[in-house]
C-alpha cells in the first residue's frame, strides 16, 4: 500500500512540475497581472479626471472671488453715489420750499 502512495505522490509532483503545468501557471499569472494592470489604469484615469475637475473648480472659485470683489467695490461706489444724491435731493427740496415760501410772500404783498 505504501508503494502505491509513493507512486501517487511522485506522479502528482511530476504532473504539477511538468512543462504543461508551468505554462498553465505562467498564463494564469499573466492573465492576473493583466487584469491588475487594467484595474490600475482605470484607477489612474479616474484619479487624473478628478485632478482635472479640481483644477477647473479652483479656477472657477478664483474667478468667482474676483467677480465678487468687483461687485463689492461697485456696490460701495453706488451706495456712496446714492448717499450723495440723497443729500442733494434734500438740499434741493429745502431750497424749493424756501423759494415757494418767498414766492407766496411776494404774491401776498401785491
Amino acid at each position: 500500500m505504501e508503494q502505491q502512495v509513493y507512486t501517487i505522490v511522485i506522479t502528482l509532483i511530476t504532473v504539477l512540475t511538468s512543462t504543461a503545468a508551468w505554462k498553465f501557471w505562467e498564463r494564469k499569472l499573466a492573465i492576473q497581472t493583466k487584469k491588475e494592470m487594467i484595474g490600475h489604469r482605470d484607477d489612474m484615469m479616474y484619479r487624473d479626471d478628478l485632478r482635472e475637475r479640481v483644477v477647473k473648480l479652483e479656477t472657477l472659485l478664483e474667478e468667482s472671488a474676483k467677480d465678487k470683489e468687483l461687485m463689492r467695490i461697485t456696490i460701495t461706489e453706488l451706495t456712496a453715489e446714492v448717499a450723495k444724491l440723497h443729500i442733494q435731493v434734500d438740499y434741493l427740496q429745502k431750497e424749493n420750499d424756501r423759494l415757494r415760501l418767498e414766492n407766496d410772500i411776494h404774491r401776498n404783498k401785491f
